[in-house]
């Protein structure tokens, strides 16, 4: 796992490899070879800086996909204290993939209880078939609908982390009604009445990562992707052929920078070079300020205020801006602000 590297990262691991060597002629022959080392550590240090300062979408997502990167309890652990598990959906069963409960965020200068979700994944084999590779079933998200429903019963914010390659596409998750459960929590998302933020911290993947995905405010992290269909998954359907993955992930423009440009995303958190597992504590500290940052503003507003912004925020998402009528223009639903309380 600590060798892992992806074809874009081999000049790199080729330096390296170089000044280990060094170090040990150095130390076997008691030669000075310290000009030497610090020769090439310099030509490291550019190299890298050149390398993940120009990568491509597909690069990214190769990043995001990361075995050592951090996962949603890895954060979990940095963010929040008295993180209390809630388990199961009431229905079926209790999804590993998909999991929150009660916690507590301190900012350092407010304490807020908080409902966190979030998709999980597995460090090692064993784990991620527990995690069943972070793709949740249907009682995943029904299970997550309850904890929402029971974060707006209580007046929480409701803190969502997204990293998934998308739902469970299998038999049962399917005779269990998937596509029905996605549904509802969208329909359901835009009702809630309390603050909804929503991180891509990995991979954002179609309707798994949009299950839990409805918000006030979206945040990304800087080597994250969120598409309506993964990059192989595109390049099956269009080439036939999942080699043509880095050109599906140019064409569906599924980066980061992308998605700020295209206001599908509100800030980016940065990542240290290399990506987010080469500093989690630092990425965690990042995350940490922009939720604090967001919470403060969206606890300020009025629940009606928030049902109208959050209708605007989706009902502006693909405007058509020629050939056809902008879909903003069609009769808009009132959100059903005066619901009662569940």
């Amino acid at each position: 796992m600590k060798s892992y590297q992806f074809e874009f990262e081999r000049p790199l691991a080729e330096l390296e490899r170089r000044i280990e060597e060094m170090r040990a002629q150095a130390q076997a022959g008691k030669v000075n070879l310290t000009a030497e080392i610090a020769g090439v550590e310099r030509r490291l240090a550019a190299e890298r800086q050149q390398i993940y300062t120009n990568l491509n979408a597909w690069q990214r997502v190769q990043i995001s996909r990361h075995p050592r990167r951090p996962y949603f309890l890895d954060y979990v652990s940095r963010l929040f204290e008295d993180f209390t598990e809630l388990h199961g959906d009431r229905i079926h069963a209790d999804d590993q993939a998909l999991i929150g409960g009660f916690a507590t965020f301190h900012d350092g200068k407010t304490v807020r209880r908080v409902m966190a979700l979030g998709h999980q994944k597995g460090h090692d084999t064993k784990e991620n078939l527990r995690r069943n590779f972070g793709m949740a079933h249907p009682e995943g998200y029904r299970k997550a609908l309850r904890l929402m429903r029971m974060a707006d019963r209580f007046d929480l914010p409701i803190l969502c982390f997204i990293d998934t390659p998308g739902a469970y596409p299998g038999v049962e998750a399917e005779e269990r009604h998937v596509a029905e459960a996605i549904a509802v929590n969208l329909r359901e998302m835009t009702d809630l009445r309390v603050p909804i933020i929503a991180t891509v911290i990995g991979e954002g993947g179609s309707g798994g990562a949009l299950g839990i995905g409805i918000a006030d405010r979206v945040l990304i992290l800087e080597n994250a992707y969120y598409s309506v269909i993964s990059p192989e998954g595109c390049a099956a359907i269009l080439w036939k052929d999942r080699a043509h993955a880095p050109a599906a992930a140019e064409a569906l423009r599924c980066s980061a920078r992308d998605l700020l440009q295209a206001k599908l995303v509100d800030e980016i958190i940065p990542e240290p070079l290399g990506g987010a597992h080469q500093d989690a504590a630092a990425v965690a500290q990042a995350l940490k300020a922009a939720l604090a940052a967001h919470l403060t503003e969206l606890s300020r507003w009025s629940p009606s205020r928030l049902l109208e912004t959050r209708y605007r925020r989706y009902r502006s998402v693909g405007v058509v801006e020629s050939g056809v009528a902008s879909r903003t223009a069609r009769p808009r639903r009132k959100p059903r602000s005066t619901r009662t309380r569940r």
